[in-house]
């Protein structure tokens, strides 16, 4: 296969004013897909869709890279369903819905996202779509499977898992699209992708999205993509102009009490808190729930249940503040988060990239604030190196509470008034018998006393013996 070459094949750059001009219906699509748009209230692409639509369509393979936000799920959902359309079919028959696409996605939440994207997309179709992931009962998905899907969104452990119960087969796929390639390469999933694409027929049209752009990353599209396009809408690993960045240089044990403070301002109606643990998001959780904040954590330990009822409460506004480790910094699609706040920052600089994209997205503004200890400042200059950008900084004033200052207050008293004595309450005593008091007397049993020897255990009556046996005197 041929890998991409960033001599051979150049960027594919254009001016945003140029793409401001170009509208879904300039693109080519069918009605069906430009009525769900539409119903949808979008008109115009973003920068990363006018230019990946149009190349997708033309069968090219493709490495795209752009900021988290930008709107990289339509820009190869759509064409992906125009690439279908042919062969979309009302039947009822498995047979005639065979997987020919497949996307492939590092977390849950973010196969979730992308499948609920292509299904509103496809709604006038008769194209059918699928997710499928780790969490919950395999069980639950295989009869789904069974009835025939064209697209099928998962990630990679749980597709293995199937592909091993022989409930999917990819003998037909056509497309495949790995999403968030650098964080797939992050969390491991390098040997199951390659297990997945020995599966795959070699005839295919390959997609690949990324935030970021690595080494790594353009070894693995070395594995699966022939002389592609590469298009980058943004500078490569840049944050977002609409995220106000900031960092305040804290001690750690003064930590919770800013973040309380930050909490409980004005503008921090709706907040995601990244910790680098699972322990250490539990714990925050509590403490901000016991100080009146409603709080809730999303991780790794909790259940897929529990992680979507999170999810659902925190976009409902239930609940204001969403703790979650980097499981969460991909996938999360929350319109208008105002705010992202670092308790920790990462240790991979990258991650901060897609922790703070979860704020200012789809051109709204937002704000990323982080928690710095002394001991964290050497990940933050990794973090500017890789962001090309020096974040403000501002040392934190934290109040320190007086110890007794959460007592409650006692009322004065009068110089006048006699201090009264405090006598400590004696524990109850039992009511007293006093038959305990009497003598002890020994009980008489005869009315003379007995010469004889103290009387002995009774013993068994001896039997008589038979007088065969008698001795004679």
């Amino acid at each position: 296969m041929g890998a991409y070459n960033a001599a051979q094949y150049p960027p594919i750059t254009q001016e945003t004013p140029t793409l401001n001009t170009v509208s879904f219906a300039d693109l080519k699509l069918a009605p069906e897909i430009l009525k769900a748009l539409t119903e949808a209230g979008y008109s115009t692409p973003t920068p990363i869709q006018a230019q990946a639509i149009p190349v997708v369509l033309s069968g090219e393979d493709l490495m795209a890279g752009a900021q988290t936000g930008t709107g990289k799920t339509a820009a190869f959902a759509l064409p992906l369903l125009q690439q279908l359309l042919p062969h979309a079919s009302a039947s009822t028959s498995p047979a005639k819905h065979p997987v020919r696409a497949l996307i492939l996605v590092p977390t849950r939440e973010l196969a979730v996202q992308v499948e609920e994207s292509v299904k509103m997309y496809a709604k006038y179709t008769n194209l059918r779509s699928l997710v499928v992931y780790g969490g919950v009962d395999i069980k639950t998905q295989t009869p789904h499977l069974k009835t025939g899907v064209e697209i099928l969104v998962a990630t990679p452990g749980r597709l293995l898992d199937h592909i091993e119960q022989k409930t999917v087969l990819l003998n037909q796929v056509q497309m495949l699209v790995l999403d968030e390639a650098d964080r797939m390469l992050d969390m491991g999933f390098m040997p199951a992708l390659k297990r997945i694409l020995a599966l795959l027929p070699r005839r295919r049209q390959s997609l690949m999205f990324s935030a970021t752009f690595s080494d790594d990353i353009k070894k693995l599209s070395e594995d699966f993509l022939i002389y592609p396009s590469l298009i980058e809408v943004a500078r490569s690993n840049a944050t977002s102009e609409n995220i106000k960045q900031k960092v305040y240089l804290v001690a750690s044990e003064d930590k919770h009490a800013l973040l309380a403070k930050l909490l409980k301002g004005d503008d921090a109606k709706q907040v995601i808190v990244f910790t680098k643990t699972k322990l250490t998001a539990s714990r925050l959780t509590r403490q901000l729930q016991r100080e009146g904040i409603a709080a809730d954590a999303i991780h790794g330990d909790r259940s897929q249940l529990e992680r979507q009822q999170t999810l659902e409460a925190f976009k409902q506004n239930k609940v204001s503040v969403l703790i979650a480790t980097d499981v969460a910094a991909r996938g999360l699609d929350i319109d208008h988060l105002p705010m992202v706040i670092n308790y920790e920052i990462p240790h991979a600089a990258e991650d901060y990239v897609h922790r703070i994209g979860r704020t200012g997205r789809a051109g709204a503004s937002g704000t990323a604030l982080s928690l710095v200890s002394p001991e964290e400042e050497r990940y933050l200059v990794d973090i500017e190196k890789l962001i090309k950008t020096s974040i403000e900084k501002e040392q934190a004033s934290v109040p320190h509470a007086p110890r007794d200052e959460a007592r409650p207050q006692r009322e004065p008293r009068e110089a006048s008034e006699p201090r009264k004595a405090y006598h400590k309450p004696l524990p109850n005593k039992p009511a007293h018998d006093p038959w305990f008091d009497q003598p002890y007397v020994p009980k008489v049993t005869d009315p003379a006393p007995s010469t004889s020897k103290p009387d002995l255990p009774s013993a068994k009556p001896k039997s008589a013996i038979p007088a065969l046996f008698r001795r004679s005197s």
